[in-house]
């Protein structure tokens, strides 16, 4: 069956919201094969004019960061799909322009979608780059870019869906990108921009002077990125689906994570291409890609990947607080305030119990029941206890999957290329890390911090190109801080390069049954540095 996006008003040049909304309702209730056909073009996109929807995301906003006139977690997007299923949608080269803020892509309960041949951008986001052009001891002259204005002496960014003192507001603020002139593809943070400044004026159009106590941090040519880092909005959201397929897809601009799935099964993101538009260093305002409590396979294949303001793929499950225990009933809680509102665990699933402070297993269950009793307390009813104490960790071994990270390329990643927190199978092969300003790969666990599980137990490192990483390129270090026994387990090395490093380009802590061999060492001096406790049954070779 051919559906036309166009019998529904949805066409070209076009502010098509409503119209949208409209399209997608009416697929809901059509369970057959079918395919959706857009007309090659840019679709124009009101915020004001999407309708709202409570979405809670994992690793996004948390309810604190709401001011007392907001509703928390409600959510603006224009291409929602949800209950759909056995749908292609087949964009044909259609471009999505959103004026305003918004989560840009939803499919939420759907089976067996394809979403492939779209772009989506943002009009005139809330994105701003400031370039010294020259400065003295008390002043840096900055070309800004996008819409400013100068009020009560101070520099201000004004837009769909924002109007702020930017000196205020970049005073202190950790997470601000900063980019040397002598090296367009590395992107740090930098939290001082505005630290020090006493006034701003115009100089001309496009040029603000602002005085500051101190010019000694800027140099002539570097540039920084303004953005707000409340993750109230996304690229696309993935929900509770299942064999979703992204094919094709650009994304050039999103106002948090580009891509995040959570709770789904089966998932395929290939050929797609998140990189910003040309003249702009910034693509994504946090992570590419979450991968948090779902199951199956993932395949990431064949992408490329530039300018993240945070990993470019992170995969984990969570790490659930246990509050309360009562014969087989027990109360667990989520415990990052960026994550919480949804119900991941699931009857039949299979849970261990975790000491926190040494990530080590204590004992096993299996879930018989199920309930979200608020936004951050789980009820469930288990088949046992034996193990679980107050204040461990649950984690659901069920929503597990496997991933495939295989032929992408990764540039200007301000934090880690690879974020792997799962048991599941792990496949990192052929692919190119351009440029990463921490660590390339980071195998992880913690249930302390981010609550981000689990241990490693199957990891293929291969074939994979490393040009620059800020920090070690292959960092395996659980955030356990007892030492109860090795963490992860089975990492194989094999055949890798690493460039440009005069120290060690492996750290790794508490682990066993690594295997590291065949891999190039073009400049490092140190290749391995081993914490306590060392790796067991560890082989090596160049």
């Amino acid at each position: 069956m051919i559906i036309n996006a166009k019998d529904f008003g949805v066409v070209p040049n076009r502010e098509s919201a409503q119209a949208l909304e409209k399209m997608l309702i009416s697929l809901q209730n059509n369970d057959d094969e079918k395919t959706v056909v857009f007309e090659k073009g840019d679709y124009l996109i009101d915020s004001s004019k999407i309708k709202s929807r409570m979405l809670y995301i994992t690793n996004t906003v948390g309810d604190k960061e709401f001011s007392s006139k907001e509703t928390p977690h409600k959510s603006r997007c224009p291409l929602c799909f949800e209950g759909i299923k056995n749908a292609v949608i087949d964009f044909g080269g259609a471009r999505f322009v959103i004026d305003g803020k918004a989560t840009n892509v939803c499919l939420i309960n759907c089976e067996n979608v394809v979403l492939k041949n779209g772009e989506i951008t943002a009009k005139e986001p809330d994105l701003h780059r400031i370039k010294v052009l020259s400065k003295t001891a008390f002043s840096v002259d900055f070309e800004v870019t996008g819409n400013y204005y100068i009020k009560n002496h101070a520099l201000c960014f004004k837009g769909k869906d924002f109007d702020y003192n930017a000196m205020k507001k970049y005073r202190i603020a950790w997470h601000t990108a900063h980019i040397k002139a002598e090296d367009e593809n590395t992107v740090k943070r930098n939290g001082r921009v505005f630290a020090g400044a006493v006034f701003a004026k115009e100089i001309r159009k496009g040029v603000v002077r602002v005085h500051y106590l101190s010019t000694a941090m800027f140099a002539v040519g570097d540039m920084y990125y303004l953005f707000d880092n409340r993750r109230e909005f996304v690229g696309i959201f993935l929900d509770n689906s299942k064999n979703i397929t992204l094919e094709n897809m650009a994304q050039s601009f999103n106002y948090s994570l580009a891509v995040v799935a959570q709770c789904c099964e089966n998932l395929t993101i290939k050929n797609c291409d998140f990189s910003p538009e040309k003249s702009v260093h910034i693509a994504s305002l946090a992570d590419f890609i979450q991968i948090c409590m779902c199951s199956g396979d993932v395949l990431i294949e064949n992408n490329y990947f530039e300018g993240a303001c945070d990993d470019c793929l992170n995969a984990h499950g969570i790490h659930f607080k246990i509050k309360k225990i009562n014969g087989s009933k027990m109360t667990v809680s989520f415990m990052h305030p960026q994550t919480h509102g949804f119900n991941p665990l699931f009857a039949g699933d299979k849970i261990i119990y975790t000491d926190p402070a040494s990530l080590i297993e204590k004992g096993s269950a299996e879930i018989v029941s199920s309930k979200l009793i608020d936004e951050y307390n789980i009820e469930l009813e288990v088949t046992g206890a034996n193990g679980a104490q107050v204040g461990f960790a649950v984690e659901d071994l069920t929503r597990i999957p496997n991933v495939t990270f295989r032929n992408n390329t990764l540039n200007r990643i301000i934090t880690r290329g690879l974020l792997l927190t799962i048991r599941g199978r792990a496949v990192v092969e052929n692919n190119h890390f351009m440029s990463n300003s921490m660590s390339g790969i980071l195998l992880s666990d913690d249930a302390k911090s981010w609550y981000e599980s689990g241990a490693c137990r199957d990891v293929l490192i291969k074939d994979n190109v490393f040009d620059y990483c800020g920090e070690v390129p292959i960092l395996i270090k659980p955030e356990n801080r007892v030492n109860g026994g090795c963490v992860h387990k089975n990492v194989r090395i094999i055949g890798n390069t690493f460039k440009k490093y005069s120290g060690e380009v492996m750290n790794i802590k508490c682990s066993e049954n690594i295997e590291i061999t065949d891999n190039i060492f073009e400049q490092s001096s140190d290749c391995l540095l081993y914490t306590s406790p060392s790796p067991r049954d560890l082989s090596t070779s160049r």
